[in-house]
Parts: C-alpha cells; structure tokens; sequence
C-alpha cells in the first residue's frame, strides 16, 4: 500500500474538525453538562476524566471529598495538558455542590446500577445535567446517591458488572454529547 492509501500515514491523518462528520458537531460550543467525581481515588483515573471531559466539551469537573485535583503529576500524566483547559473545581463534600446545581435548575443523575435505574441509551437527560461518579469500588455514598433525581445505569453484557470508572465516564460523555446534538439538531 501506497504512504498516501495508508490510514496510519501521517499524511492522511486529518485533524477530526477537517472532516466530514465534524459539521454536526461546530454550532456546539460546549455541553451543557458537568462531572462531579466523589471519592474517587486513582489519579490517573481523575487524569482520564479530564482527558474526555475536553473532547466532549464539558462545561466543567468538580472534584469532591477524596479525589484529588492539579496539580499532580499523575493526573497530568494522563490528561496531558486538559486540566489546563477544563474548568474544576474541588469541593471537600459532593453533598452541598449537587444541591447547590440542583437549586441553580441542573438535574442530577448518578452513574450507578440500582433497582431503579434507566438505560443509559433510553434515558433522556434535561440539560444542563451533572452526571455524579463514585469511588472504584464503592461507588457513591448512600448520601450522595440519594440526592440524584435519577440512576443511570450502562448495559453490563459480560460476566462483570462494571467498568473503570474513567471508562465509564467516556461512554457517559460522549452519550451526554450525542443526545445533546440530537435535540441541538431538532431546534435548528
């Protein structure tokens, strides 16, 4: 195969926003959604988070009780310069920041498999929505959990039934990012 024929070839790489595709995505300046990560434990995991949260145009990633913030080297290691353009912020207890965005309008909803959670793919968010990730093992606190308006839950196919968090996140981000679209696209 030619260089030029090649997919790998530096010289047919196309940055994603040259493409085709990317016209469905320019009137998105940034999604109306936010993060909050409680307890979450590994930096490279927070680092990761920040990673996806600046392809998905995030409006913003709040860090709560445990989960640690920049700077540090383990998490730039891994978001590679996107704690630099995401905005976070820390807050010591994830409790008052979700009712704090619930009375500013957000709806809540945790990423957590529970009786009462939807699918993540039939559930329909209200923008602006703040999606709440807990700790690897534990998942939320009982009190954080119970302040959501909804559980969200991600098909579990396999013998586990669950994934990294950060993993988990990026399926989360990318879905807010597509349902977003679909309505920006409907009220155009």
């Amino acid at each position: 195969m030619a260089p030029s024929q090649d997919p790998q070839s530096d010289d047919t790489r196309l940055p994603w926003r040259a493409t085709t595709g990317a016209s469905e995505y320019e009137h998105i300046r940034q999604l109306p959604a936010a993060v909050l990560l409680e307890n979450v434990r590994s930096l490279y995991n927070v680092g990761a988070f920040f990673r996806t949260a600046d392809g998905a145009a995030l409006r913003k990633l709040y860090l709560a009780g445990i989960t640690g913030y920049p700077p540090q080297n383990m998490i730039s290691k891994t978001a590679l310069g996107a704690e630099e353009t995401v905005p976070w912020e820390h807050t010591r207890e994830a409790e008052g920041k979700i009712r704090e965005l619930r009375e500013e309008g957000w709806e809540i909803a945790a990423i957590e498999t529970s009786v009462h959670a939807v699918d993540l793919f039939d559930w329909q968010p209200r923008f602006p929505v703040c999606v709440l990730f807990g700790h690897e093992t534990d998942g939320l606190t009982p009190a954080a959990a119970a302040l959501a308006d909804t559980h969200v839950r991600i098909p579990m196919l396999g013998r586990k039934h669950s994934l990294n968090v950060a993993s988990a996140g990026s399926i989360v981000m990318y879905e807010l990012l597509r349902k977003y679209r679909a309505l920006a696209l409907h009220s155009l």
